[in-house]
């Protein structure tokens, strides 16, 4: 690899680790799609000033995996936008479904946008 290469992987690299780190700030307009159970409980994720300064928005798909009692058990991100995607991932991991007698999957799609 030439240092180019090896400079465009860390500063990709540290883009990634920093939206993990992000405390909260303004939300992020988010919405979730039409799923087989019903979302009794779901935030906005906060918006990644890194996704601010460089004007990124889109949607996140994402899927849930929701246990019977409606927790979330994992997350996994189906596309989006890296930067996007662990700050919807992350929201997505605290929301509440109703109860039902099995586990599911649930697909879900964040929709960010600056405000």
């Amino acid at each position: 690899m030439n240092f180019h290469s090896l400079r465009t992987c860390f500063l990709f690299g540290l883009m990634v680790v920093g939206c993990a780190v992000v405390g909260s700030f303004p939300l992020a307009h988010a919405q979730e799609s039409a799923s087989k159970r019903r979302i009794v409980d779901h935030k906005a994720p906060p918006y990644p000033p890194l996704a601010r300064s460089m004007a990124l928005e889109g949607t996140v798909k994402v899927e849930a995996l929701v246990a019977s009692d409606g927790k979330v058990k994992a997350v996994n991100i189906k596309g989006g936008h890296p930067v996007l995607a662990q700050a919807a991932a992350k929201a997505v991991q605290q929301w509440r479904w109703e109860a039902a007698g099995h586990d599911s999957r649930e697909e879900v799609e964040v929709k960010f946008a600056p405000e």
